[in-house]
């Protein structure tokens, strides 16, 4: 059984750094990319700020279907860093109060996700918050640091200091 109070405390501190990674983002480089391949600065942002919407449906559905998701309304469309801002602190607000809201035992449920017909995994729903919610919240944090430093701009620190902020 996990502690539930250590995975509330954990994600708050990662919604934190979060925060402070999306606060570097620049308005006049929402277009910029690394690579022909690669989200835009604005998109990769934007995508990040909508992760902990994933929160609710992780913590109160037994499963998602990819074949019943509308992509076109979850494509990430840049609102300029003040909107990515906000709806990062409203889906942040409400993922923690799911979070904190939800029974500890209920985080052993099977979760599972599939498309259409195809069963992808079923997982634990700790498991599921996790991977899906907190490692990819994570690694797309990464990746905006990444565009940050290419772009010359100060990478905010998160686990420890950075070449801007050689303090901390």
């Amino acid at each position: 059984m996990i502690e539930k109070e250590m995975v509330v405390q954990e994600f708050s501190e990662e919604l934190t750094l979060t925060r402070k990674v999306l606060m570097g983002v620049p308005a006049d480089q929402l277009d910029w990319t690394p690579h022909e391949k690669s989200m835009s600065l604005g998109q990769l942002a934007t995508h990040l700020a909508q992760l902990p919407g994933w929160t609710g449906p992780v913590l109160q559905e037994s499963g998602l279907n990819l074949a019943e998701l509308d992509e076109e309304a979850l494509a990430p469309r840049s609102q300029g860093p003040k909107g990515i801002l906000e709806l990062f602190d409203k889906l942040a607000a409400d993922a923690q109060k799911a979070l904190e809201k939800v029974r500890e035992s209920a985080m052993e449920d099977p979760w599972t996700l599939q498309s259409g017909e195809t069963e992808i995994f079923t997982r634990p729903r700790w498991a599921v918050f996790r991977q899906v919610v907190m490692n990819h919240i994570v690694h797309h944090r990464a990746q905006l640091g990444l565009y940050l430093r290419l772009l010359d701009l100060p990478v905010p620190p998160t686990y420890g200091p950075t070449a801007d902020h050689p303090q901390g």
